[in-house]
């Protein structure tokens, strides 16, 4: 089990959407954002992933955390236009929560998808699912 932070924002917020829909992905097509489909399709049942939005230097802000459900991998064709590539997920908590900005030297909360490592980030996960 792995814990992955995911990024929701396709010029506007669709974390709801995610939740509604119980999935995460990426809407950037193969072309744009070939290693963000092959990402999303590397997630394995049981990992964790929460919603997040961190821009700039600003605190953590989670909108999500679920659990990687099954090993269907969703696309634009076969199961739901919100995303290129996708995972079903069920949601655990989606009670909106911040988390201080850790001191770090390698930022990767800007990007779409990252695996969590941050002690402090994953300790803060954790608790909210327990």
């Amino acid at each position: 089990m792995a814990i992955f932070g995911v990024g929701a924002y396709y010029d506007k917020d669709v974390s709801s959407d995610f939740i509604t829909n119980n999935l995460v992905g990426v809407g950037w097509n193969s072309t744009d954002a070939p290693e963000l489909q092959e990402y999303f399709k590397s997630l394995k049942v049981g990992d964790i992933v929460y919603l997040k939005s961190a821009f700039g230097g600003s605190d953590i802000t989670v909108k999500g955390i679920g659990i990687i459900k099954d090993n269907t991998i969703l696309d634009r064709h076969s199961s739901h236009s919100l995303v290129q590539t996708g995972r079903s997920v069920k949601w655990l908590s989606t009670v909106k929560f911040k988390i201080k900005r850790p001191s770090e030297k390698n930022n990767v909360r800007s990007n779409t998808v990252y695996e969590e490592f941050h002690p402090e980030v994953l300790k803060e996960i954790i608790s909210r699912i327990n």
